[in-house]
């Protein structure tokens, strides 16, 4: 499921693919276009997202998060840094919030392509990171975190079909 790539003992990579039945547009244009549905598809993951500069789906906005953990409530507040319509791509870069604590840097990459199998799609997340020190964990709880998400944002999109 989860892949590890560690550049250093601080730096790091994880990725994950989740195969979903929604089409790739579909799921990225929830996530970068009305996150604010991802509430209503996944409740105990995502329970709001609002914009803080800016606008959802534009480079250089800020987005604050509200999410959950293991049923712990978390704030994140995120810059968009790149949007891509075409290849269903979208790149968050985490500035605040408890996301980030532990972190120098956390860069949340994810793209939706067609699944080559003809139906459905995969959905890619790839997290760039560096941590302050060795106690802090690597961000597996992200992934879990995105993971389930997608799932249920899957299961909502489909159902519209």
């Amino acid at each position: 499921m989860a892949q590890a790539t560690r550049q250093s003992s601080l730096e790091g990579e994880l990725e994950v693919d989740v195969e979903i039945k929604a089409s790739a547009k579909k799921f990225h244009q929830m996530l970068a276009g009305t996150p604010q549905d991802l509430a209503k598809a996944t409740p105990d993951n995502i329970q709001g997202c609002a914009v803080r500069e800016g606008e959802f789906g534009k480079v250089g906005s800020i987005i604050f998060w509200n999410y959950a953990i293991d049923g712990q409530p978390k704030v994140a507040k995120e810059r968009i840094e790149a949007v891509d319509q075409e290849k269903n791509l979208l790149v968050l870069r985490v500035i605040d919030g408890d996301m980030i604590k532990g972190f120098k840097r956390l860069l949340i990459t994810v793209q939706a392509t067609p699944n080559i199998r003809g139906h459905g799609s995969v959905v890619k997340c790839h997290l760039g990171y560096e941590r302050i020190d060795e106690k802090v964990a690597h961000p597996e709880d992200l992934l879990t975190l995105f993971v389930k998400g997608a799932k249920d944002i899957d299961k909502m999109l489909f159902s519209q079909v």
